[in-house]
This record gives structure tokens, C-alpha cells and sequence, in this order.
């Protein structure tokens, strides 16, 4: 049988997404890839330059998008994005949960309990307030899918990752227990573990003394980390907002509970 790519099992029409962290990186790439296939996006940021620029340029491309400030590490702007995302669209079927910012690099027996209330706060906690916020209304309308951001961090704890590590290993573990949860309602649940992406979060690693980029430590990095990997490459935002795409759709309809990895290979490893 031949498939044609545009089958309406990758359509999101009459949809209503939500996507946090949506104003650059992969949040970017995924908010304009289910506009594209369709939804209505709820765009949510706490930089409103760059959150209103995704929803412009989704409204350019003559797609459905609304824009709405959010900070993930207060459970009460959670609340107000979901629920805005309901008052503008009529509903939510759809949501993409990106967490917090980065994480200090540094042994983990000198991590402070600052630091560690920190990365808990930004990268679960967040991400655990992001689906109870969502969940009321995904019930409400007979089901829905959503997808927690992991790392493949999950699989390779590196010396200096433990506190990212930790992190996203509780994102991974509240992913399951929720599609455990929620599956006899119809709600999936899924997380995706990115392999090394280049975007503004990991810009930090080839910045020059002077901050900005230094091309060669730019391309340093991607040929260092491009070697580790059976596929010899990195991977841009839009790789990964492909593999969102197709666990929020219906193609996943039989997936849930599952950590997804588009990390080139390095995880089997």
C-alpha cells in the first residue's frame, strides 16, 4: 500500500494545541509545526517578543494562533495558559510541555540544595503543574495526547550532568505513571528525548569570550558530537518537531507511556 505523507492521520485539524517554552528552540519548531498541520496554537513564553513573533509568523502562513506570557515555575500561569488556550479556541486536545531553563554544569556531590530545588522546579515540577493544568480540560472533551520534553540525558549520565540528569529522569517517570493514569480516559501520555539539538540552548557551549558565537567552537562542537553518533550528524529543531508531531497525532494513537528518542543512535550505545 503506498502511503501518501499527507494522510489525515497526520492532520491536526480542529485541534487546539498548547506549547510552553514556544518562543524559540524546539518549542518554536513544534508550535509552527502543528499550526502547520492544522491546530490552533496556543503559543506560551515568558519572552513575549519572542512568543509573539511564533504567533505572527503561524497567522502569516494563515494558521490559528493566540499568544499568552507564562512562567513554568508558577503552577498559577499553567492554569492561565490552559485555560486561555480553552477561551480562544473553544477547547484543548494537544499539549506540549518543554520545561525549564538549563542547568548548571558541575559535579553532583557540589550541587546546593538551591540549585537542586531549582532544576526540580524548572524541569518536573513545571512539566508536572503543565499536565494537571491541561488534564481538566483533555478529559473534558473525551481525550487528548500530551508530550513532556526529556534528554537523552536519561540514558547517558555524563560526569557534570547528574543535576539535568536527575531532572529529566523525573520528567520520564511522572510521564509514565500519568499514561498510566490517564489512558482509560483517552489521554496519552509521552515523553520525547532529544539527542544534541543545536538551538539557543545549546548555544552556551561555542560562545566566544566576547559572548557571542565563535563560528569554530561552533563547528567544534557539531563535528565532536556528530563522531559519536551512527548517524554522523546533530540535529536541528525541526527534527525534533517532527517526532512531536507524530506522538500528538493520530499515527501514536497506540503509544503512550513510552520515552521516544530522536538522538541519532547515540542512546543504543
Amino acid at each position: 500500500m503506498e502511503i501518501d505523507h499527507r494522510h489525515p492521520v497526520f492532520r491536526l485539524d480542529g485541534k487546539v494545541a498548547a506549547v510552553t517554552g514556544a518562543g524559540s528552540g524546539m518549542g518554536r519548531a513544534i508550535a509552527l509545526t502543528l499550526a502547520a498541520a492544522g491546530a490552533a496554537v496556543l503559543v506560551g513564553d515568558i519572552d513575549e517578543t519572542t512568543g509573539c513573533a511564533t504567533r505572527d509568523d503561524i497567522r502569516a502562513e494563515g494558521g490559528r494562533a493566540a499568544f499568552v506570557a507564562i512562567d513554568v515555575f508558577r503552577r498559577s500561569s499553567l492554569d492561565a495558559m490552559m485555560q486561555a488556550a480553552v477561551d480562544e479556541f473553544g477547547g484543548l486536545q494537544l499539549v506540549a510541555n518543554l520545561g525549564g531553563p538549563p542547568t548548571p554544569t558541575m559535579p553532583l556531590l557540589e550541587v546546593t540544595d538551591a540549585q537542586f530545588d531549582h532544576a526540580i522546579d524548572g524541569h518536573v515540577r513545571s512539566v508536572l503543574h503543565g499536565c494537571q493544568a491541561a488534564a481538566p480540560h483533555l478529559l473534558a472533551g473525551g481525550g487528548g495526547a500530551i508530550v513532556n520534553m526529556a534528554s537523552m540525558a536519561v540514558d547517558i549520565p555524563a560526569p557534570g550532568s547528574g543535576l539535568y540528569h536527575l531532572a529529566k529522569t523525573g520528567v520520564v517517570a511522572l510521564t509514565r505513571v500519568l499514561a498510566a493514569e490517564l489512558g482509560p480516559s483517552g489521554v496519552r501520555v509521552n515523553a520525547l528525548a532529544p539527542g544534541v539539538t543545536i538551538t539557543n540552548f545549546t548555544r552556551r557551549h561555542f560562545l566566544g569570550d566576547d559572548g557571542e558565537v565563535d563560528d569554530a567552537r561552533r563547528e567544534e562542537f557539531i563535528s565532536s558530537h556528530a563522531a559519536r553518533v551512527p548517524l554522523r550528524m546533530v540535529a536541528t529543531a525541526q527534527d525534533q518537531a517532527w517526532l512531536a508531531l507524530y506522538l500528538l497525532c493520530d499515527a501514536s494513537r497506540f503509544v503512550t507511556g513510552q520515552v521516544v528518542r530522536a538522538d541519532g543512535g547515540w542512546s543504543m550505545a
